[in-house]
């Protein structure tokens, strides 16, 4: 009987991954990747700005935590940090500690975070496209209704 190597079983565990399976991992990453701090996250680490402005640089550049959190407005405390930790754990994010007084922490999108920011990016900026037609289709809606 043929040995199966580790590599071999991961390109056949990603050849079955189905999404539309309630047991399958990609559906536990397609509800996390939805998340609407995930994707401002993946934006602002991506470069881009409110109001389609970009930072010095224009791209992905390391952010400081307080960088982060001041971009986002809204997001909590808790909030930034569960959704830093869990982009971390996925390989989507690195962390890294200077050694400073007061200690800095920056943030940066990996390689792998690069790739899904690119497509989050394009959705963020569709929205930001077409969000008066999708307003004016919901008062349509509401008054029909």
């Amino acid at each position: 009987m043929p040995t199966t190597t580790a590599a071999q079983k991961r390109a056949q565990a990603k050849a079955e991954y189905d999404a539309f399976l309630a047991g399958c991992p990609s559906r536990q990453l397609l509800d996390r990747i939805s998340d609407k701090w995930v994707a401002l996250v993946l934006a602002a680490l991506g470069g881009s700005c409110p109001h389609g402005r970009q930072r010095p640089g224009d791209g992905p550049q390391a952010m400081r935590y307080s960088e982060l959190a001041r971009q986002l407005a809204g997001v909590s405390q808790k909030m930034l940090t569960q959704t830093l930790r869990s982009l971390e754990r996925d390989g989507l994010v690195t962390r890294t500690v200077t050694p400073t007084v007061p200690v800095t922490v920056s943030y940066e999108l990996t390689g792998l975070g690069l790739s899904l920011q690119r497509v989050i990016g394009g959705v963020k900026s569709w929205a930001e496209e077409h969000m008066g037609e999708v307003l004016a289709n919901r008062e349509d809606y509401d008054t029909r209704g």
